[in-house]
C-alpha cells in the first residue's frame, strides 16, 4: 500500500507543480499585475494555439527535418570521435581541448557566422545542430568507454579476443546507458538549435515563424510556438527513452528483479 501511494506522489509532483505555474502565470494576466502585451493569459495562449496549429505543424516540418538531420550527422560524428579518442591517447589530448573550446562559443554568435559562409539554406542549420549535439554524446560515450570492466577485458583478452571483439562485447555494450543519456540533452538541443538558427536567416520553420509573429507584437502566438517546441522536445525525449529501452533489455530485467526483490 505504501509503494503505491509513493508511486501515486511521484507521478502526481510534477503534475502538481506545473498547475500551480499556470495559475500564477493565470492570476499574474487576469488581475494585471503583469500587463497584458508582455504575458497573455495561459487562456489566449491556447486559443492561439489551436488556431496556429495547422500553421505550426507545417513550419515544424521544416525544423525536425533540420533537427533531425544535424543531430544524425552529430551522432556518427561522436561516435567516430569518442571511439578514436578511447583508442589513441594522443588523439585524446589533441581533439578534446578543441571539442571544449567549441562548447564555449555562444550559439547565438555562430549562426550569423554560418550563414554569412553557407548562404540561407539548410546547411548552416544543419551545421550548427551538429555543433551543439555532437558533445554531449561523445562525451557519454567516451565516459561508457572508460567505464568498462578491467576484469571482463582482460578476460576476452586472455581468451584470445582482439581490440574489436573487445569493443564489442564489452566497451560498446557499457557505453550504453551514457549514449542515451547525451542523446537525450543532444535532443533537446537540436530543436532549440534549429529555432535559433532559422531566427538569423532562414524562409521557413519554426524560429522565421516564431520571428513574425514577435514582429506583429502578437504575443499569444509567440507563447503557443514556445509551448509547441517545449512539446516536441518533450516527444524527442520520449522516444529516445522508449528506444533506450529496446537497446538495453537487461535494464529492464536488472530493474524488475529489483523490484521483486523490494
Amino acid at each position: 500500500m505504501t509503494k503505491k501511494f509513493q508511486s501515486i506522489t511521484n507521478k502526481a509532483a510534477p503534475i502538481l507543480a506545473l498547475a500551480a505555474v499556470i495559475l500564477i502565470w493565470l492570476i499574474c494576466s487576469d488581475f494585471e499585475i503583469v500587463p497584458a502585451y508582455m504575458l497573455p493569459s495561459p487562456v489566449d495562449v491556447v486559443r492561439a494555439f489551436i488556431s496556429n496549429f495547422s500553421i505550426m505543424m507545417e513550419q515544424a516540418k521544416i525544423t525536425l527535418q533540420e533537427a533531425i538531420y544535424g543531430l544524425g550527422l552529430g551522432i556518427i560524428l561522436a561516435f567516430v570521435t569518442a571511439s578514436l579518442m578511447d583508442r589513441f591517447p594522443f588523439f585524446y589530448k589533441a581533439v578534446y581541448p578543441v571539442m571544449v573550446i567549441t562548447q564555449t562559443i555562444p550559439t547565438i554568435a555562430l549562426a550569423p557566422l554560418l550563414v554569412l559562409w553557407m548562404g540561407f539554406g539548410m546547411a548552416p542549420k544543419i551545421t550548427l545542430i551538429v555543433i551543439t549535439t555532437f558533445f554531449p554524446i561523445s562525451i557519454g560515450l567516451l565516459d561508457g568507454y572508460k567505464s568498462a570492466d578491467c576484469d571482463e577485458i582482460n578476460m576476452m583478452r586472455s581468451m584470445g579476443a582482439n581490440r574489436l571483439q573487445v569493443f564489442r562485447h564489452i566497451k560498446l555494450p557499457s557505453a550504453t546507458g551514457a549514449f542515451f543519456s547525451g542523446l537525450r540533452i543532444s535532443a533537446s538541443y537540436a530543436v532549440v538549435g534549429a529555432v535559433i538558427s532559422e531566427w538569423l536567416g532562414g524562409f521557413n520553420g519554426l524560429g522565421v515563424y516564431m520571428t513574425r509573429v514577435r514582429k506583429a507584437y502578437a504575443f499569444d502566438r509567440m507563447f503557443a510556438v514556445i509551448v509547441f517546441i517545449s512539446v516536441i522536445s518533450l516527444l524527442l525525449m520520449a522516444l529516445i527513452g522508449v528506444l533506450q529501452r529496446l537497446a538495453m533489455p537487461w535494464e529492464r530485467k536488472k530493474l524488475k528483479g529489483k523490484k521483486d526483490h523490494d
